[in-house]
C-alpha cells in the first residue's frame, strides 16, 4: 500500500453520475416534535406525561442518582460554562496556531 492518495477519489463527479442524491437526505418522521408535544401533554390520572417525567426524575435524584439530578438542575438552571483563557498575562490575545508533523498528517489522511 502505497502512501500516495488515491487520484479517482480526487476528481469530481461526472454529470448524470447516478451516485449523487440530488434530492438530499430524505427527511426522516418529520412530525417528531409534533408527536412527542403530543404525547407528553396527554393526561393520565389528572398528571401530563411531562409532569410524570419529571416527578420521576424528581424522585430517583432523591434516592441519589447522580444523572438524574444533574438532568434536572441542567434543565432548569442551564449548563455550566467551562470558561477558557484566551489571553497572555499581558491581556493581549493568545495566537491559535495549530501545526500537523508530517506522520500525523499523513496519519489523518489515512482515515
Amino acid at each position: 500500500m502505497s502512501d500516495a492518495p488515491n487520484i479517482e477519489n480526487l476528481k469530481p463527479f461526472k454529470k448524470g453520475d447516478p451516485r449523487i442524491n440530488r434530492k438530499g437526505r430524505p427527511p426522516v418522521l418529520p412530525d417528531l416534535k409534533e408527536k412527542i408535544a403530543e404525547l407528553l401533554s396527554e393526561e393520565k390520572s389528572g398528571i401530563t406525561g411531562l409532569e410524570a417525567i419529571i416527578k420521576a426524575l424528581l424522585a430517583k435524584a432523591a434516592k441519589g442518582d447522580t444523572r438524574a439530578a444533574q438532568e434536572l438542575l441542567d434543565r432548569y438552571y442551564g449548563k455550566s460554562l467551562q470558561k477558557t483563557d484566551l489571553t497572555n498575562s499581558d491581556g493581549t490575545l493568545k495566537p491559535i496556531i495549530t501545526t500537523l508533523t508530517d506522520a500525523q498528517l499523513k496519519e489523518l489522511l489515512k482515515k
